[in-house]
């Protein structure tokens, strides 16, 4: 009995020395995968700060320090008054801030890309500080707002939308390095499941039954931890770990699913701001509409009363407010075609009444049209690009025929005067500054650029506006848009 107890003993001496072997290893692998992980979550952490923080410059400091200045120089923000110039925003603080942010942030910084991006940013401001210094030195000295505005334009906002471009760059940049993180933290994982691997094959060699308890406890949490990396990998954001056993395990799965639940929320406060921005840019290039037709619609309504022509003046005044009604159509950036085609008639309505020597016109739009919707204000720049370029610059009376047609799926807008015409050269550069390609200062072709921007933004590359036009026959404009309803 003896023997059996001491052969017995020396059994469970053998096992509890492999599991030792075992353990020690494994722990030993287990203290370098935490300390390899702690180092990815304080660099995870930190390049998570970065973004957040430089994300709030990329929201805010162009339109502060545009509109700071704005106000500077048209004298809402009283400057060169010693006892307010302190009070409210102060563009110099303001430069002074982002500056000494970004300073820190390429001092601390690592990556050479990123380096580059953040010293690229420390040189605009710098020039964007020399700038703001001009347009404040002409303030204090009085007078130059024409001088100011220019500034203003040419400078303080071009170097504004340079810093942001550069922010969002540096945004991308960082971005790409936490991927580079993450594939490391993958990599790491993958050396590390090869290592237990080999572990639990020599444990299978000396305790069967121990060994079967350790695959359980170990491999199932990897591989189902592997398994909801590589479906986070291919973009899965509701990925979530939650493993049974109250190990390291436990550990790694929070920090697997805080790191998806930080990046899921990044991505969509970016796809957000995103979003927002671009309804922002609808928003304004709608609301750019040319004063000077209400300005001489309000002159000739004025010349028909002293005239006595009291009957035509209130027409043409139920023209206009028809016309500013769906010009500002309760804030909707899209409206029936049906309205658009009201919106239309009540322009070139007012401008027979003004030009009814020369102007005639015709309107032909197809009934099963009518109710889909369009891009407010899509035709009315058009018709009076043909107007103002082709019938005014033609002897005799003129025609402009507006028309509306379904093909296939989309809808197509056309727009034809029998004006004077372009040349090729006239229509090659009109065409140039509709697509951007030729930049005028003078913002000739403004009116349908606007609306070829917002239809490519709204509906895609696939639409917008084609131009044809003969010297001495007439203009035509298409304009294809696809079916959309309520």
């Amino acid at each position: 009995m003896n023997r059996v107890r001491h052969k017995k003993s020396r059994i469970r001496i053998r096992i509890i020395a492999c599991i030792w072997i075992c353990v020690l290893p494994l722990a030993g692998l287990v203290g370098y995968a935490l300390f390899r992980l702690y180092s990815y979550h304080r660099e995870y952490d930190q390049l998570v700060k970065n973004i957040t923080g430089t994300n709030t410059y990329n929201m805010s400091f162009k339109e502060s320090m545009d509109e700071t200045m704005y106000r500077i120089i048209i004298g809402s923000a009283n400057w060169t008054d010693p006892e307010q110039k302190l009070k409210g925003d102060n563009p110099k603080d303001l430069i002074r801030g982002a500056t000494d942010y970004f300073t820190e942030m390429r001092d601390n910084a690592t990556e050479a890309n990123v380096r580059s991006d953040l010293d690229q940013i420390v040189r605009l401001l710098d020039i964007l500080d020399e700038r703001v210094d001009d347009i404040l030195a002409n303030v204090e000295e009085g007078g130059h707002y024409d001088e100011n505005m220019e500034l203003l334009d040419m400078n303080i906002r071009t170097l504004t939308s340079l810093v942001q471009e550069d922010i969002q760059k540096y945004i991308y940049d960082e971005a790409a390095n936490m991927e580079q993180l993450r594939r490391s933290v993958a990599a790491s994982l993958v050396t590390t499941i090869r290592a237990l691997v080999i572990l639990l094959i020599v444990i299978l060699l000396f305790i069967f039954i121990t060994s079967r308890r350790l695959t359980k406890s170990i491999t199932e949490p990897i591989d189902e931890l592997c398994d909801m990396t590589e479906r986070f990998a291919r973009g899965d954001f509701t990925v979530s770990y939650h493993p049974n056993s109250k190990d390291e395990m436990e550990t790694l799965a929070e920090s697997f699913n805080s790191m998806v639940g930080e990046i899921k929320t990044l991505v969509e406060d970016i796809h957000r701001e995103q979003v927002n921005a671009r309804d922002a840019e609808l928003r304004l290039l709608q609301e750019q509409i040319n004063p000077h037709f209400l300005y001489n619609t309000l002159d000739a309504i004025m010349w028909m009363t002293e005239a006595g022509e009291n009957d035509e003046a209130i027409m043409m005044l139920q023209e206009l407010s028809n016309f500013f009604r769906t010009s500002l159509s309760k804030g909707q950036s899209e409206i029936m075609i049906r309205t658009e085609m009201e919106h239309v008639k009540s322009y070139l309505n007012i401008q027979r009444y003004r030009y009814q020597d020369i102007l005639d016109f015709e309107l032909d739009f197809a009934e099963d049209i009518m109710d889909y919707r369009v891009q407010k204000l899509t035709l009315q720049p058009i018709v009076e690009n043909a107007l103002y370029h082709g019938i005014k610059n033609k002897r005799g009376k003129g025609l402009i025929k507006v028309s509306g047609k379904a093909d296939m799926e989309d809808i197509i807008l056309t727009v034809e005067d029998n004006g004077i015409g372009m040349n090729t050269e006239e229509l090659a550069r009109l065409r140039g500054l509709i697509d951007g390609s030729v930049k005028d200062d003078e913002q000739h072709g403004f009116g349908m650029a606007n609306v070829e921007q917002r239809l490519q933004m709204h509906y895609g590359r696939a639409y917008g506006m084609k131009v044809d036009s003969a010297y001495g026959e007439g203009t035509t404009v298409t304009v294809r848009i696809p079916k959309v309803g309520d």
